[in-house]
């Protein structure tokens, strides 16, 4: 299944005027990952990139029906303190999840770098909208090139 599994990580803020170049992008690569076989797609359901790519996987289930969804949820409560648009997308998002696995109950410190690592440690691939040297997604990024993971920068 490793082989086969493709995640994604990416910044929560994406500039409006890239938005679209940046949605673009990302399914172009999902259709050629597609093409060479990859069926399972892992996002963390946070904000921002990994919304993006969840629903451009929703979109492409109606083509391609035998390609998963599966959402790493780092913890139980992680919506806590979204306003309410986003909540409502993240509600539908899970529901067209094939699998949504949650890491754990409640946050702890660290439970999205967990998230991150779970979802590196069972891909080959991982597509990633990285814009910044630090943070979670500079991490993730690093973690994935130190696992020899096949890297798709957006």
């Amino acid at each position: 299944m490793k082989t086969k599994t493709c995640c994604f990580t990416g910044h929560r803020d994406i500039p409006k005027k890239e938005y679209r170049s940046i949605k673009e992008k990302t399914e172009k690569e999902i259709l050629t990952l597609i093409n060479q076989g990859v069926t399972y797609f892992g996002t963390g359901g946070a904000r921002g990139y990994d919304t993006v790519a969840a629903e451009i996987i929703i979109k492409l289930k109606k083509t391609y029906p035998h390609i998963k969804l599966i959402l790493i949820l780092p913890c139980a409560n992680q919506i806590k303190g979204w306003k309410l648009s986003d909540k409502i997308k993240y509600d539908h998002i899970t529901k067209k999840a094939d699998k949504v696995k949650l890491l754990s109950q409640k946050y702890y410190r660290g439970c999205m770098h967990a998230r991150n690592r779970h979802m590196v440690d069972n891909s080959a691939y991982c597509i990633c909208y990285c814009r910044k040297t630090d943070g979670g997604t500079a991490y993730t990024v690093d973690y994935a090139i130190k696992n020899n993971l096949n890297i798709v920068y957006i």
